[in-house]
C-alpha cells in the first residue's frame, strides 16, 4: 500500500544493482510513494547488473558515476540536477566493498591497498558525495541524505573484517557532515544499521549464514529484510522524520540491545551436550 510519501520529491539513489540490493528495493518503494529519481552505479557494475529493468519500471534515468571519483560526482550531480529540474530532495548511498573480504584475508593479515579502497568505496565516497552536493547546492531545504550502516561498526563481527572499520568512518562522516548541513541548510544526514541481509555483496560475508541464523535466533522481531529496510528508509526520506538527523539508526528486530536470547540460549545448550563437536579457541 502507497501512501503517497514521497509525492512531489526528487532524488538520486546510489548502488542499486540487482534483485536482492536494498538499493533496488528502496528505488521500486520511492517510485510508489511518489518519487522522481536518479538511478546511479559504476560503468562496470552497470554491465553486470540489471539496473536497466529496475530503471524501465520505476521510469528513471540511469547516470554512471564513480562515486569515489570527485569529477563523475561533480558530473553526477549537475546533470541529475539538469534532468530533476533542479535541487534534490533525498539521496542514498548503499555503497560498499571490500577486497579483503572477497580475497579472504583475515584481520591480522590485510592487504592494505586493498584496505585503503574499502575505506575510500565503503566510506570516504559518502564524504565526496556530500561535499560535492554541498559545494554545488544540490540538496534542498529539509532534505535527506541516508547511508546504509551495519552494526559491525560498534561490534566485532568475525568475517567482517576491514568492512568494520569502513562502517564506523561512515557513520562519523553523517554525524559531522550533518551538524553541519543541518546547521546552515536544514538538511538531514543519517545512517541506518541493517541486519545482516543476503544481497548480492552480502553474501561474499564469509558465515553469512550461520551468522543469519544467529541474529534471527537472537533478534526478538528477527532479522529485517531487505524490504522492511526500503520501507523505513522512505520514511527517513520523508517529511514524517524532519527532526531526525546525525542518527545511526538500528533496524535489525531488536538484536543491538540484546546480550542472549532465549533461542540462542537453548541452540548454545544443545552444542555443551554435543559430545562430538570439536572444541573452538
Amino acid at each position: 500500500m502507497a501512501y503517497n510519501l514521497l509525492k512531489g520529491k526528487k532524488g538520486i539513489i546510489f548502488g542499486a544493482l540487482d534483485k536482492k540490493s536494498i538499493a533496488w528495493k528502496v528505488a521500486e518503494k520511492a517510485h510508489e510513494e511518489g518519487a522522481e529519481f536518479i538511478l546511479t552505479n559504476t560503468p562496470i557494475a552497470l554491465r553486470f547488473g540489471q539496473l536497466n529493468e529496475l530503471a524501465e519500471k520505476c521510469k528513471a534515468e540511469i547516470i554512471p558515476a564513480d562515486a569515489t571519483d570527485i569529477r563523475d560526482l561533480e558530473m553526477l550531480i549537475q546533470k541529475s540536477m539538469e534532468v530533476l529540474g533542479g535541487q534534490v530532495d533525498f539521496i542514498l548511498h548503499s555503497i560498499g566493498m571490500s577486497m579483503n573480504v572477497r580475497k579472504k584475508r583475515v584481520y591480522n593479515d590485510l592487504s592494505y591497498d586493498y584496505f585503503q579502497k574499502t575505506l575510500d568505496i565503503s566510506a570516504v565516497s559518502f564524504h565526496k558525495l556530500l561535499q560535492t552536493c554541498y559545494k554545488f547546492d544540490a540538496i534542498k531545504e529539509w532534505g535527506s541524505v541516508v547511508a546504509l550502516s551495519y552494526i559491525a561498526a560498534q561490534r566485532t563481527l568475525y568475517g567482517y573484517n576491514d568492512m568494520g572499520d569502513a562502517k564506523a568512518l561512515l557513520e562519523s562522516i553523517a554525524r559531522s557532515f550533518g551538524y553541519i548541513y543541518g546547521r546552515e541548510k536544514k538538511i538531514r544526514v543519517n545512517t541506518i544499521s541493517q541486519s545482516p541481509t543476503r544481497t548480492t555483496a552480502g553474501s561474499g560475508v564469509k558465515g553469512i549464514d550461520g551468522l543469519m541464523d544467529f541474529t534471527e535466533r537472537m533478534s526478538p522481531l528477527g532479522n529485517a529484510t531487505a524490504e522492511e529496510c526500503a520501507n523505513f528508509t522512505i520514511v527517513l526520506f520523508s517529511d514524517l522524520s524532519k527532526k531526525v538527523t546525525m542518527q545511526n539508526i538500528f533496524h535489525d528486530g531488536g538484536f543491538s540491545s540484546i546480550g542472549m536470547s532465549l533461542k540462542a540460549m537453548q541452540m548454545y545448550n544443545r552444542s555443551l551436550d554435543c559430545d562430538d563437536c570439536p572444541d573452538i579457541e
